[in-house]
């Protein structure tokens, strides 16, 4: 029978489905989700999360939360605290499985004095540079340190003195004695242990020494008895020194498989990196709504499970590809489309004039929240004889499509009535249009018009007496290229976008006036945004998290860029 497209698997899925029948492991299905503590999480982290977390539940198993922390140099409690908020807001709760490899340090010391004693590790006091050179080339082997052959007893008392602070950082190191001609670069003597005497954001001062990624990633997830170690492609050269490890020292055979990271467009998910955007001041910091990371995403207003659906739709490849973000907006857009209200914000205003409307009035309008929602609910609109709406919706002299407000031309106001343009005026300073004249059709309300007048247009707006100023912030993508950090002789830092922030004064209706951080609106005609961490009642900022369709795409094609793609909503 063929697979239907919801029934296909991939290939990992594949590799668990053959050791479950297999018997392998027990039929046990144990992931692990391993963060280093030194930044905040990305969306190629997402990816992993929601694989990791995903596979586990779909097998009945369990997943780790277990925190690399092997570099005291990089690492602080902050961003332990983040990136479990992080996976939390994401959908996936660890239980009380926990875990850190600084609580295997004794464990992974005894490991590897048990390496030393078995003959396949040794103290090498080689300088960086001369280690590095004795390394060899894809094409070439390596040459065998002279301290290679150093006595098993020697080796123990001189790993035992850097462990006990006796000698200084960098003078030597610990190496895995497997193969200097080994194809394989990493498999040739690497460093599993050095000297490092930083504070540890968790053990304080009690280590010298710390293990390097190689040995504490295979050895930990031994320890935690993991079935199913997933990791992105960049590692796959890693397993054979994971695996020869666990060989050697005869402890429970976890297995590493690598599937392909998320690389999307105009995006980059190297720490350092984004690093480098918050201490030079590009960005405000780790969670600027224009950063790639989980946090920034969420501050954005990205939902969770637009997220979680993005990371379902890319799907699982052994092969690296550049995903188009505009997949990431579609997601994002298709979700808060069916759990967003719908709200009048004008960002430009121009005001209009209602001349035949009682001046000092207010008359209170049933507006519709959201027509997507199961059970839809209402709120109430102030209406006056003053409102603001988009300066682009007038035109003096508009084209024949031009369906919105012109002299002489009808349009509806949104939830109200249909308007009939009779003037305007002109500053005659600037040469702008300074206000606009129109008279209303008192028998055309929304719902209950009876006026017959037919109205191709309809627009958005405020009233003037009750418009609440807010701050919206404008964003775009952080650079002008999909690959800015694949270019050689250029520094990423030089496709920055100059107009991925833009800053805009604008009058909402006063149902904003309610909304608290992180509460989602989709701004009539306009595009969903989000209230900001930062927003309070006395200053309202709010962030754009999508336009309402694929602007960008659009806008790239126009430049000949052929970058992007279209849509395909």
């Amino acid at each position: 029978m063929e697979e239907t497209k919801e029934e296909a698997k991939n290939f990992i899925e594949e590799i668990i489905e053959a050791d479950i029948e297999a018997g392998l492991f027990e039929g046990r299905v144990h992931t692990r989700f391993p963060p280093e503590p030194n930044g905040y999480l990305h969306i190629g982290h997402a990816k992993a999360i929601c694989l990791n977390f995903g596979l586990a539940a779909k097998y009945g198993g369990q997943t780790n939360l277990r925190f690399d922390d092997t570099n005291p140099a990089t690492e602080e409690t902050e961003y332990v605290d983040g990136i479990k908020k992080d996976i939390k807001w994401l959908g996936f709760d660890w239980g009380d499985r926990e875990y850190y490899a600084s609580d295997y340090f004794p464990q992974l010391y005894q490991f590897a004095h048990e390496l030393i004693d078995k003959g396949h590790a040794y103290v090498d006091d080689l300088s960086p540079e001369e280690m590095a050179a004795q390394k060899g080339t894809p094409t070439e082997p390596g040459t065998n340190s002279p301290n290679r052959d150093r006595p098993i007893a020697e080796n123990k008392q001189l790993f035992t003195e850097m462990k006990e602070g006796k000698h200084e950082d960098g003078s030597m190191v610990l190496r895995a004695k497997i193969d200097m001609s080994s194809p394989n670069l990493l498999m040739r003597d690497p460093i599993i242990y050095r000297i490092k005497k930083e504070t540890h954001h968790r053990t304080g001062d009690d280590w010298a020494i710390y293990p390097m990624y190689d040995f504490a990633h295979g050895q930990s997830d031994s320890i935690e008895k993991i079935t199913h170690s997933l990791c992105s492609l960049e590692f796959r050269h890693h397993r054979d020194v994971y695996d020869w490890l666990i060989q050697q020292l005869g402890i429970f055979p976890s297995k590493q498989r690598e599937f392909s990271r998320m690389n999307v467009g105009y995006m980059i998910t190297s720490k350092r990196k984004l690093r480098k955007l918050v201490d030079e001041g590009i960005v405000t910091g780790w969670d600027d709504p224009r950063m790639p990371t989980i946090a920034g995403m969420r501050r954005r207003g990205y939902p969770a499970a637009a997220i979680r659906n993005f990371c379902d739709k890319v799907g699982m490849t052994k092969r690296e590809n550049l995903i188009d973000p505009v997949l990431l907006d579609f997601c994002i857009r298709e979700e808060l489309n069916k759990t967003t209200d719908r709200v009048n914000v004008v960002l430009d205003p121009l005001k209009v004039v209602i001349t035949n409307y009682p001046v000092g009035q207010t008359e209170h309008l049933k507006a519709l929240n959201n027509p997507e929602a199961e059970e839809p609910t209402h709120r109430e609109l102030p209406f006056s004889n003053e409102l603001y709406i988009e300066r682009k919706d007038f035109m003096i002299d508009p084209p024949k499509k031009f369906f919105r407000m012109g002299p002489g031309r009808d349009v509806r106001l949104k939830f109200a009535y249909i308007l009939h343009c009779e003037d305007y005026k002109v500053n005659e300073q600037t040469g702008e249009i300074e206000e606009v004249h129109c008279s209303y059709y008192p028998d055309s309300k929304s719902g209950e018009d009876t006026s017959g007048v037919k109205a191709k247009g309809t627009l958005h707006w405020v009233s003037a007496t009750h418009a609440v100023p807010v701050t919206v912030n404008i964003y775009d993508r952080l650079f002008t290229d999909p690959t800015p950090d694949a270019h050689e002789n250029k520094d990423f830092t030089e496709f920055i976008n100059p107009e991925s922030l833009k800053q805009v004064k604008a009058l909402a209706e006063p149902h904003l006036t309610q909304a608290k951080p992180g509460d989602t609106f989709q701004f009539m005609r306009t595009g969903y945004f989000a209230v900001d961490t930062d927003s309070s009642p006395d200053d309202i900022i709010i962030n754009r998290t999508v336009t309402l369709k694929d602007a960008w795409s659009k806008k790239q094609a126009n430049k000949g860029g052929g970058q992007a793609k279209k849509s395909k909503q």
